[in-house]
């Protein structure tokens, strides 16, 4: 087992995998940036290092003052959370260089499935269903008019190292395709330091529904049901629920097998997720995988009883799986919803801030995970996401009222936050129903925010 892990990574996530550090008798090291000095996660570590200012780029993404920390501390492994430097290839790899066990999967199947147009071409030759585009990356803007043609619009321009929603374009004719082209590129550019860009049929209206994997260095590859990750503003995920209103079990089976046979393939091991789009006919594309634990992992956890960081911990450290195919039960309905430091009213414009007073609310079925306390200060310099609330219920009604409970006790006092689009959302009829797709927020959002 592993004796001593540096978490680079901040937030609640970093929270989260102290906590299951501590549980399995794993010493812990933080490391932070001069904003952070004073976050949870410096506190709750057995050690703390400060390894930059609060310029992301000179600190969570410094590799250097990193991996020198991981050394310096006798660190045997490092944990990336999500974000950050979590699917970098190159710092998978300089951890593989320094004999300091990277928590995730291996470098090389990083960089294979971070290129978005070779991920789909793997894919496409192990028989799991992608959505119709490009042949790879496209050349130009003559080969991508060409390849809007054979496809049909609309169409979608995506950088091929994206992630995040970003980099990403909507054209539904030949003018808006020459239009967005340029702009993509320059998107991507400045996102990822790669204007490489491909295309795919624009699938209307459909359910965005991702399978959790685990797999070990075994050769054991299973997964854990779906989450419906469709409540979406800007291709960034607000509310995640699970099991989908989308998926029957036959359904699901489908899927979860094509998510299996792509982790395969890939020769993937560790935590994962593989993204789908679903259409309205139940058909379900591959979108990409991302080889990090995911932010939403809480509620695959309520309707399992499974610890993902725990097992993503055990699984690098040479374990086998200790569950199989048959050993997966999905037990009621968990919701979870992102909480964010910003103000909807205002163009959902962030609010940082000093917070002066919070109320966690408890109960049956009811997790917060969250970095927040009386007194802390929500730095400008990171990511709005400062909470997520997460519920379950024997069924999705149950859990709905439980969300909705849990989010009219919730205080969070000195900063906005989108608290009550989050509670609107729950009392929406559609999504009560479970009839909605990725546009609910773009369609409902006048009568959400007034």
């Amino acid at each position: 087992m592993l004796k001593k892990v540096l978490v680079a990574n901040r937030g609640e996530v970093a929270v989260r995998i102290i906590r299951a550090c501590r549980e399995m008798g794993i010493q812990s090291v933080a490391v932070y940036s001069e904003a952070d000095k004073d976050a949870l996660h410096v506190k709750l570590a057995d050690e703390a290092v400060c390894i930059g200012p609060a310029k992301s780029s000179k600190s969570y993404l410094n590799i250097k003052n990193i991996i020198e920390t991981a050394c310096l501390t006798g660190c045997d492994s490092i944990h990336p959370g999500f974000g950050f430097l979590s699917e970098n290839s190159q710092f998978a790899k300089i951890c593989e260089e320094s004999n300091i066990k990277f928590i995730g999967p291996k470098s090389q199947v990083i960089e294979l499935l971070g290129n978005k147009s070779n991920a789909k071409k793997l894919m496409e030759s192990a028989g799991v269903p992608v959505i119709p585009g490009s042949k790879g990356s496209v050349t130009g803007l003559t080969d991508a008019i060409k390849t809007a043609e054979k496809i049909g619009y609309p169409v979608m321009l995506k950088a091929a190292a994206g992630g995040g929603g970003k980099g990403i374009r909507i054209a539904n004719n030949s003018e808006e395709l020459e239009k967005n082209y340029n702009i993509v590129k320059q998107e991507a550019k400045i996102s990822f330091n790669d204007d490489e860009i491909y295309m795919e049929k624009f699938i209307k209206n459909p359910r965005h529904v991702e399978i959790q994997i685990l797999a070990d260095e075994h050769g054991n590859v299973i997964h854990l049901g779906e989450r419906d990750c469709s409540i979406q503003r800007r291709n960034q995920k607000v509310l995640e629920e699970t099991p989908s209103t989308a998926i029957d079990d036959k359904l699901r089976n489908k899927m979860g097998e094509a998510a299996v046979k792509a982790a395969k393939v890939a020769g993937y091991t560790s935590c994962g997720t593989i993204e789908f789009l679903v259409d309205s006919d139940k058909n379900f594309y591959f979108m990409e995988m991302n080889t990090r634990i995911q932010v939403e992992h809480p509620i695959t956890e309520m309707i399992t009883g499974i610890d993902l960081i725990r097992e993503q911990i055990r699984i690098a450290a040479n374990q086998k799986l200790t569950y199989k195919q048959s050993d997966i039960h999905l037990n009621g309905h968990a919701i979870e919803c992102r909480i964010n430091a910003e103000n909807p009213r205002e163009g959902f414009r962030p609010c940082p801030g000093t917070v002066k007073s919070v109320h966690l609310p408890g109960g049956l079925g009811v997790r917060i995970d969250t970095t927040l306390y009386q007194g802390y200060k929500v730095s400008s310099h990171y990511d709005s996401m400062i909470a997520k609330v997460i519920v379950h219920g024997s069924n999705r009604l149950e859990a709905i009222r439980r969300m909705r409970r849990v989010l009219a006790e919730l205080v969070i006092d000195g900063i906005d936050t989108n608290q009550e689009l989050q509670y609107l959302i729950l009392h929406t009829g559609e999504y009560v129903k479970g009839n909605f797709d990725t546009s609910f927020i773009e369609n409902n959002l006048d009568k959400l925010v007034r």
